[in-house]
């Protein structure tokens, strides 16, 4: 059974579409990602479940219950967003502690407490927000909103302020303290590593439609299009036209094909080639080499277009720039669009 269920959620801004009949359901202590470019939708989406942007048509319920209609307060969710809006007059403990003042709960030292050990800022009780480091103070506005113990948490790219190091060690606490709490939550991003890295499930939005949902897993290796298979996996895309060119088979249907980069294999022009049963072999001259961490890329430039490639850098380049090669793409690998 679902635990959040947005139905055909519509909204837009004098003559712009923002959301276009979005329907997504979400099952109870979920992680799920909104990931997509800037101007996708969805912020609006996260701020429509939020009560911060009414909608105008579709309904949102939690827990079977119809929020549409109610105030954020009523709502019973809790939000981070980039900006932290942390109070700069308060010390942590009291930032975390307003939201149980305002609504007299009962044990707010017991429970502010419990959260600042959950999020490791013990001896930061009577800190100010300028005095902590950007990652604290994300903790800081992660523990306000779980404090209130809401049925749903939502954070809005909490972690893009954030220098690379910090940001994937709080991506590790985040998803840590989810899973304890066994919170439903919502995550949106544009980092598609950020998004495989953290979601059980992933929603791709573009123009305000949700155009493929699944596993991080399914959705790398099975994009249902160009624009997925272009933003989340850096695929190569060429269309039917070209690829039959390049692979002399005339009978293969479809509009495009895309390969991954990391599926290709290349070898020196003229040494043993692999088996072409289960590959198409391309000819083609190294045309750029660069490294991106741990992963070697070459670029490969063919008589009807250029391929990305990638390796594991183990042990310098094994391929200089102006070497012909022989690249061999995996039949089973090919993907069409």
């Amino acid at each position: 059974m679902s635990y959040v269920t947005i139905e055909q959620v519509t909204k837009g801004y004098e003559n712009q579409v923002v959301l276009n009949s979005i329907s997504i359901t979400l099952k109870k202590g979920e992680f799920v990602t909104l990931l997509g470019q800037s101007g996708c939708g969805k912020s609006t989406l996260l701020r429509s479940i939020a009560g911060l942007e009414d909608v105008d048509a579709g309904s949102i319920l939690i827990d079977g219950n119809d929020i549409t209609n109610l105030s954020p307060r009523q709502r019973e969710v809790g939000m981070v967003f980039q900006s932290y809006a942390l109070f700069p007059n308060m010390t942590v403990f009291d930032n975390i502690a307003y939201g149980l003042k305002m609504k007299k709960e009962k044990n707010i030292k017991s429970r502010v407490k419990k959260m600042i050990e959950m999020v490791d800022l013990l001896g930061k009780e009577e800190s100010y927000p300028h005095q902590l480091s950007g990652g604290q103070q994300q903790r800081v506005a992660l523990a306000r909103a779980l404090v209130m113990e809401p049925k749903v948490l939502l954070l809005d790219e909490p972690l893009s302020a954030l220098d690379a190091k910090i940001r994937k060690s709080l991506q590790k606490e985040l998803k840590r303290i989810q899973k304890e709490l066994d919170i439903t939550t919502i995550f949106v991003t544009h980092d598609q590593e950020e998004a495989m890295t953290m979601s059980d499930r992933i929603f791709i939005m573009n123009k305000g439609q949700v155009v493929q949902s699944g596993s991080p897993s399914e959705i790398y290796i099975s994009p249902v299009n160009t624009f997925v298979a272009k933003f989340i996996g850096n695929y190569n895309v060429c269309t039917m036209e070209v690829f039959r060119k390049l692979v002399r088979c005339t009978d293969l249907k479809g509009n495009e094909v895309a390969i991954r980069p990391e599926v290709l294999q290349l070898v020196r022009f003229g040494e043993d080639s692999l088996d072409l049963h289960e590959n198409w072999g391309i000819n083609g001259v190294i045309k750029d080499v660069s490294m991106t961490g741990n992963v070697l890329r070459y670029e490969v430039d063919t008589e009807e277009a250029s391929f990305f490639v990638d390796y594991l850098h183990h042990q310098g380049t094994m391929f200089e720039q102006g070497t012909r090669v022989q690249m061999f793409l995996p039949k089973k690998e090919c993907i069409i669009l």
